[in-house]
Formats: C-alpha cells, sequence, structure tokens
C-alpha cells in the first residue's frame, strides 16, 4: 500500500507524521510524508521552536511525488494538522490529481480543529476549510468528539447523537465517519468509545480507559483506520484493529510513565495487539 501523508512534523515526540508514519511502515505500508509544519515539539507543552510551511511550499513538495510518477500507484491520501489555510488547498489540489491517476484512492481527513481541554487550536480560517472544503472531499473523515460538534454545530451527549452526527457528516461527501475519544452518557467512567458510520450501519468500540496524558493517539489512529480500512474493506474490522493497536500501546505508555505516546517501544502492537477487541454494531 502506498500512502501520501500531509501532515504536521516534531523532532522530538510523536504526532502528525512522527505519529503516523512509522505505524504505517510497521504494518508495511510505503509512506510519502509530506510535513506541514516543522517543529521541535509538539505544541501541548506550551513552548516550541520551529516554522510553519507556506502551501506553496508543500504545493512543490507534492508536485516533486507526482513528477516520479507516483500518483498512479498512491492508493490512498491522508491528512491531519494544516497549519495554515493555504496548504488545505495544496492538500486538495492534490487529492484531485491523484485520483485523477488512480480513482480508487482513498481520501483520509483527520480534520485537526481542537479537542475538549483546548477548544480550537488552529488558525483562523481553518476549522471553516474543514468544514467546508476538505470533509466535502473526503472518502474518510476521523474526527474527535469535540471536531465533530465544530463539524456539526451540534452536542454529542448520546449514542443517538453521534450516529445523527455521522450521518450528518456522510451526507455531506464522506462515506466513512469515524469520531474517536467519545464519551457519552452511556460510556463507563472508566472506558473510552470510538464509532464509526458506514452504509446505514454504526460499529461502537470500547476500550478500558487508560490514565496517560499523550497526545499523537488520534493521529495513529486515524492512519491505522485508514490501512485496515483498505485492506480489509470493512468499516468495522479496521475499528477493531486500530483500536486495538491503540489500546495497547497507551496501555504500555501507562505503565511505563511516560509523557509521549511509546510508538517505537510499543511497535508490536501495531502488528499483534495484545488485546483485541471487537466493535460492536450499534
Amino acid at each position: 500500500m502506498n500512502i501520501l501523508s500531509i501532515q504536521s512534523w516534531v523532532a522530538y515526540g510523536h504526532v502528525g507524521n512522527a505519529s503516523a508514519v512509522f505505524p504505517l511502515q510497521r504494518l508495511g505500508a510505503e509512506v510519502w510524508a509530506v510535513n506541514t509544519v516543522q517543529f521541535s515539539n509538539h505544541t501541548g507543552y506550551g513552548s516550541w521552536t520551529g516554522d510553519v510551511y507556506t502551501g506553496a511550499q508543500v504545493a512543490k513538495i507534492i508536485e516533486g511525488i507526482e513528477a516520479r510518477g507516483a500518483f498512479p500507484r498512491c492508493d490512498a491520501v491522508l491528512s491531519g494538522y494544516m497549519g495554515d489555510r493555504a496548504i488545505g488547498s495544496a492538500i486538495i489540489d492534490a487529492v484531485r490529481r491523484v485520483k485523477l491517476a488512480n480513482p480508487a484512492a482513498l481520501y483520509c481527513c483527520d480534520p485537526v480543529i481542537g479537542d475538549d481541554d483546548t477548544g480550537d487550536y488552529v488558525r483562523p480560517g481553518i476549522a471553516d476549510f474543514m468544514r467546508d472544503h476538505a470533509v466535502p472531499a473526503a472518502d474518510i473523515i476521523t474526527p474527535n468528539r469535540y471536531e465533530a460538534e465544530r463539524l456539526t454545530g451540534r452536542p454529542i451527549a448520546t449514542l443517538a447523537d453521534a450516529k445523527s452526527a455521522i450521518a450528518e457528516l456522510q451526507a455531506r461527501g464522506p462515506r466513512t465517519v469515524l469520531i474517536t475519544s467519545l464519551r457519552t452518557n452511556a460510556t463507563p467512567a472508566d472506558a473510552m468509545d470510538m464509532i464509526v458510520g458506514e452504509a446505514g450501519q454504526y460499529y461502537l468500540l470500547r476500550t478500558p480507559l487508560e490514565a496517560v496524558q499523550v497526545n499523537g493517539a488520534g493521529d495513529a489512529i486515524s492512519a491505522l483506520f485508514l490501512f485496515h480500512r483498505h485492506a480489509t474493506g470493512s468499516a468495522a474490522e479496521a475499528l477493531s484493529r486500530a483500536g486495538s493497536s491503540i489500546h495497547g500501546v497507551l496501555r504500555r505508555t501507562a505503565l511505563a510513565g511516560a509523557r509521549e505516546i511509546l510508538t517505537v517501544a510499543a511497535q508490536d502492537e501495531f502488528v499483534a495487539p495484545t488485546t483485541v477487541f471487537t466493535a460492536t454494531q450499534v
């Protein structure tokens, strides 16, 4: 599988491409990584150094990949943190050109906007770009609960709310919607849910809640879900495999008391999760 992954990069820690590329490679995928930012570390630390690239710079790198004749062999495009609205335009244009070269290619958009504890943490205009341009262009989207609320303008407090939000988002373009980091009134205090909707069916995956405060798990989930959805053709199976792997990594991260997700030390979880959780239809 060949995947064009366009998102952020950090030198220290694991978020964006630094969280997504290695798990995909560990599973055997060839990843063409294009970075939208180059930071010393993720912004959750409160201070960092580095630069946000321009849309023109990102587009130039993508054009270079295209010039190698790669697009007909591109099975999927994955996008995450954009950094600047102009980068979004470069991504959507890349998706268009990839699909012209290979109509079977998938576009998975992780519509990074923010989270419950931070609110929006992207630049002004990016949330609107995600809603109006990226989501309609995508085959798969993987918002967290906060982002699903921002994209739909409705609260998600119950399982029924989550299913309604998925249906609304699907009506805008993407056929598969995965909501990550989902907590509803039905989620036990010691658990975390994810729900995926596709072709009128919904599947829930519930895993134990681990006592960790790390960044980058959502970026890895999006990458793993895309890989397994393409490989198996099943949203339910992709959710089970991706969620089981991430739980295993987070479990080992918690046991180690680590501040950063143990992407490398726990890499076997991407291939053979210690515990396999099954997604159930809801």
